[in-house]
């Protein structure tokens, strides 16, 4: 029998039992038997949520003695584990799994076999029904689909029938008095405004199909108009041809017309579902797997496909209203559990100040359309929904990675009062994006901007910067759903170049793989490291694809026909590598020439200097680099062992530590005497205190986040360079208890602002 043969067969039967004049406990009684019976099982179970806790309700071939009196806190033993991770457990053995709890009141000693689906409603467990069988074996992926396409009809018909407590469902009651929200930084800004509610539920009022093929047509029809207001989307795009936000949204139109996803809808309907229902169906899985996934990138497509889930639902029931096709009202600070890119573009961008995501990650596409906006947003927010209520006022400080939610007066006034220094410095930053950053005794120091985006280039004239020290080029194989092709990378880096007229850009080889995978580059190599960071990414896996880095060596030369052209290799370790990235450039160069092609005018190469390896053999390398870039954020991990991502470990990555500013003065008397740049390209040049240690140390070139550009400059005018870097080598050669506190009263004692 087919899942939705056999789910068909249990919705026949569960419509009737639910249609009878029976108390609610009869009912449940029945519904277990039903089950049981079209799964032939020996065991099948219901367990509800009741005053935090999971109550057995009904049960076929467990003790009857036990219903109401076995009860599981959620996350203990499997049915709590269930509940606790919103996931399916389908064990042959049940007793195997770390997480079992024997209840002997039950007699279930005599069944090994386990397998139990979450019962799920408004996105929560409310319950979890399970079955079990005296032979060891694991259950079919037609019994765990049937399994799953009850709960999810059990959840509605439980709900209506009252019997869990819908309070234990929303997670806090309490709207009253100030709340702090935690959450990751995505986007940086300050924002103040009202909480609207991106998209109110969706009520599923019915579950049971009545007639299956007028279903399919209202899905049909649901999909036709969702795909039609995708392509309107993609076409009224206001941010010009050919940015990052037309492949999200290409990719995100990919999805709409996805088949795959369509053809599990169907299935769905073909269980007896009704098209809402089956809608819900197949999302309530996408959710379970976004759990499951541990890939960034993979788990925001999931979230994109969502994002889709839910329009085709408000379309197919007719629940039309969200926030954005109602209209803001005031100055808005949007919650949502998560948001897709096309969603995103529909607001008022006049009222929609900032945005705070249940979830959210640093390489969502929404992110991308969101920085493109200028809107700041915060990630990660768990628990939204029990803290925020329609229409509380909100303070949001993305830098900080939080929310205030109903501030009281005290913190509005802190709040303001950050919020217009912030806007004064902001003009006096902006009053120095034409002057030259020169220190108090003369010297010129090149404030550069890292990029990755083609959009980034638009702030290029609006602070200031020297030029782009790092372009990112792997950013457009992130944001894409296909491997871009030679044509595309072309486009990109001549638009770039364009956009920089006749500032300097330093242009990045792709640094993929390690934390950065992505989904349609399986691995050659270095499958499954445990440490990614320090595993086969970078110019490591470029090397190996050399088909990968020959395509991007020829986009950037036909890109930079007739003018200058930098090239930076990353995590070189060895002169060898570098060498060997080289001899691809040189080899397209020399296929160019014969095809004649106008070549760049000139051609620099350089080396990330990220493995502290590399350091122990610069006399080898120099002669052969027209400059050197120091990427801070993974040199310092490197050097520490210390993973920046983990907090147990945030104190010992520490930019000021003794160990990396003496190895920084290592690698820049190293390069003395060699006509190399010497570029630090990482957070740490980014950030006052720690730029004045690096200009104490010698660095004359910094490439930092163009926010920070203004405040960098700013600093350098403050700074005598000489006194600077005496005070610096007194430090080196005889350290300071607090290295970090040395320095800030140094700067103190001058007026000059460290943070």
């Amino acid at each position: 029998m087919s899942a939705a043969a056999a789910a068909r067969t249990i919705l026949t039967n569960l419509h009737e039992v639910m249609a009878s004049r029976q108390h609610a406990q009869a009912k449940l009684d029945r519904v277990v038997d039903v089950i049981g019976e079209s799964l032939n099982s020996e065991v099948c179970s219901i367990y509800l949520l009741r005053e935090g806790m999971l109550e057995l309700f009904a049960t076929r071939g467990l003790n009857k003695a036990a219903v109401h009196v076995t009860r599981m806190a959620i996350g203990e033993g499997l049915v709590g584990t269930i509940a606790e991770n919103i996931a399916t457990l389908n064990l042959a053995e049940a007793a195997s799994h770390p997480d079992f709890q024997y209840r002997p009141e039950t007699g279930e000693e005599k069944f090994h076999s386990f397998a139990g689906v979450p019962i799920v409603y408004r996105e929560r467990a409310v319950g979890v029904l399970c079955v079990q069988h005296g032979d060891p074996r694991r259950y079919e992926d037609v019994e765990i689909e049937a399994l799953q396409t009850t709960a999810m009809v059990l959840s509605e018909l439980i709900a209506h029938a009252e019997l869990i407590d819908l309070e234990d469902v929303v997670e806090g009651t309490s709207f009253t008095g100030p709340a702090i929200i935690e959450g990751l930084t995505l986007v940086k800004g300050l924002a103040s405004g009202v909480a609207v509610f991106h998209q109110p539920r969706v009520q599923i009022t019915q579950v049971v199909a009545e007639d299956v093929e007028a279903e399919r047509q209202r899905v049909y029809r649901a999909f036709d108009k969702m795909r039609d207001q995708i392509d309107n989307l993609a076409n009224q795009s206001e941010f010009g041809v050919g940015g990052e936000h037309e492949e999200v949204l290409q990719t995100y139109k990919m999805f709409a017309y996805d088949e795959g996803w369509s053809r599990r809808i169907n299935e769905a309907i073909d269980s007896g579902l009704t098209a809402e229902a089956a809608i819900e169906r197949v999302q309530q899985r996408t959710r379970m797997r976004m759990r499951e996934i541990d890939d960034p990138l993979l788990a925001d497509r999931m979230h994109d496909l969502e994002d889709l889930s839910n329009r085709l639902l408000r379309i197919v029931s007719g629940q039309l209203g969200t926030a954005a096709t109602q209209g803001l009202r005031s100055d808005t600070i949007l919650i949502a559990r998560n948001l897709g890119p096309a969603e995103l573009l529909e607001y008022d961008r006049r009222r929609l100040k900032g945005v705070v995501l249940e979830e959210g990650s640093l390489t969502a596409h929404v992110v991308i359309v969101a920085r493109a906006m200028g809107v700041p947003v915060l990630g990660r927010a768990r628990g939204l929904r029990g803290v925020v209520r329609e229409g509380d006022h909100i303070l949001l400080e993305a830098e900080q990675g939080r929310a205030l939610v109903r501030p009281e007066a005290v913190m509005i006034e802190t709040f303001e009062a950050r919020l217009a220094k912030s806007r004064e410095k902001q003009a006096l930053y902006a009053e120095l994006r034409d002057v030259e950053p020169f220190t108090r005794d003369g010297t010129r120091i090149h404030v550069m901007m890292n990029a990755g985006l083609r959009d980034d280039m638009s702030t290029l004239k609006l602070v200031g910067a020297d030029g782009v020290g790092l372009f990112r080029t792997e950013f457009q194989f992130l944001v894409s759903a296909t491997l871009p092709q030679r044509e595309r990378q072309l486009r990109l880096y001549r638009d770039v170049l364009d956009a920089a007229g006749d500032k300097p850009v330093v242009f990045r080889t792709v640094d993929i793989g390690g934390d950065k995978a992505l989904p349609y580059l399986s691995p050659e190599s270095g499958e499954g490291d445990e440490n990614p960071a320090m595993g086969w990414r970078a110019l490591r896996l470029a090397l190996e694809r050399e088909g990968l880095l020959k395509a991007q060596a020829r986009a950037l030369l036909e890109a930079s026909a007739g003018r200058a052209l930098q090239v930076m290799f990353p995590l070189v370790s060895e002169p060898w590598e570098f060498d060997a990235a080289k001899a691809v450039f040189d080899e397209q160069l020399a296929y160019l020439k014969r095809q004649k092609k106008i070549l760049p005018k000139s051609i620099e190469y350089g080396a990330m200097l990220e493995v502290p390896a590399l350091a122990e053999v610069l006399d080898q390398l120099l002669p052969r680099l027209s400059f050197i870039s120091i990427g801070t954020n993974d040199l310092t991990q490197f050097l520490f062992a210390a993973d920046r991502a983990n907090p147990k470990l945030a104190e010992r990555y520490d930019w000021i530590g003794l160990p990396i500013l003496r190895f920084l003065k290592r690698v820049i008397v190293a390069t003395a005497g060699y006509p190399v740049r010497v570029t630090v390209c990482g957070e740490m040049g980014g950030r006052r205190l720690e730029a004045l240690a690096l200009l104490g140390l010698g660095i004359r070139n910094l490439s930092i986040t163009p926010v920070s550009v203004g405040a960098i400059k700013e600093l350098v005018r403050k700074v005598d360079l000489e006194e600077l870097t005496e005070a610096m080598n007194r430090w080196l050669a005889s350290p300071p208890p607090d290295m970090r506190a040395a320095i800030r009263h140094w700067a103190d004692e001058r007026g000059i602002e460290t943070d």
